[in-house]
């Protein structure tokens, strides 16, 4: 039971690669590093982490976390 809910939540925060790669901070428009351990996509430019709810990224600046 505990593999079947690890691997539910593990399904929700995983980010699908192909959406990886079309996605850019929408403040530099610059590209983004994904970060499993915190499930944020990171903007070096912008010196943002976008959190990732729920499998959606949150690409709202003020939603971001500061660097």
């Amino acid at each position: 039971m505990i593999e079947r809910e690890r691997d539910a939540r593990d399904e929700k925060t995983r980010i699908d690669p192909r959406l990886l790669e079309i996605l850019v901070c929408p403040l530099t428009k610059g590209t983004l590093e994904y970060d499993p351990d915190r499930n944020e996509l990171i903007s070096r430019g912008a010196k943002l982490a976008y959190p990732i709810r729920d499998g959606i990224p949150i690409m709202l600046p003020e939603e971001a976390r500061n660097l």
